[in-house]
């Protein structure tokens, strides 16, 4: 196993992270930044007022793009698994 392989590896399974992870992060953000404005504006400091939006947020999201998530992890370990398979020969 080469170094530029191992590399190859390791930049493979960090891009995929963060593409998988990619669209929760990006609601996550946009979600807690709205109600931190609409928290600031208005003066309410209620914690459940920051998590349960964000809960809901990140469950639709999960719902709309999951099994685009699990496709790219299905093509991810598809191509370690052909990496192990180049290793052995």
């Amino acid at each position: 196993m080469s170094e530029n392989m191992v590399i190859g590896i390791i930049k493979d399974a960090v891009q995929t992270g963060l593409i998988v992870g990619a669209p929760i992060l990006a609601v996550s953000i946009i979600v807690g930044l709205i109600i931190s404005i609409f928290q600031a504006t208005t003066q309410i400091q209620e914690q459940t007022l920051t998590f349960v939006p964000k809960l809901i947020a990140i469950a639709v999201v999960g719902l709309i793009t999951g099994s685009w998530m699990l496709h790219q992890l299905v093509n991810f370990t598809q191509r370690i698994f052909t990496y192990i398979a180049q290793i052995t020969q």
